[in-house]
């Protein structure tokens, strides 16, 4: 869901998203390469998200990877998921909607 949210944003390259949960996790989450690019390759096959290779002058080439239609609705339906699950928990710890 974090990687399909980012590239939600705009195209995005496999390390830009890496520094991008780790940053805005604040340093609670990070993905290290070994997982990550496997995880770009199996949401792309999946059809969610679309990659293409990008040269620029001065720079190596890299791979940006922007969400699909097909991805939107599946980042939508893990959005409402992850909504449902976490308001269940704040109803069994007892935690109301202003306090959470």
């Amino acid at each position: 869901m974090l990687i399909l949210a980012l590239v939600e944003e705009r195209p995005r390259h496999g390390y830009e998203i890496a520094k991008l949960i780790e940053k805005r996790s604040e340093g609670v989450l990070q993905f290290h390469v070994a997982s990550l690019y496997p995880m770009l390759y199996r949401l792309e096959t999946r059809g969610w998200i679309q990659g293409r290779w990008v040269e620029k002058a001065g720079q190596r080439r890299r791979r940006y990877y922007k969400l699909t239609a097909a991805g939107r609705k599946v980042l939508n339906e893990q959005r409402q998921t992850w909504s449902d699950f976490f308001a269940a928990l704040d109803r069994v710890a007892g935690i109301s909607p202003a306090e959470g």
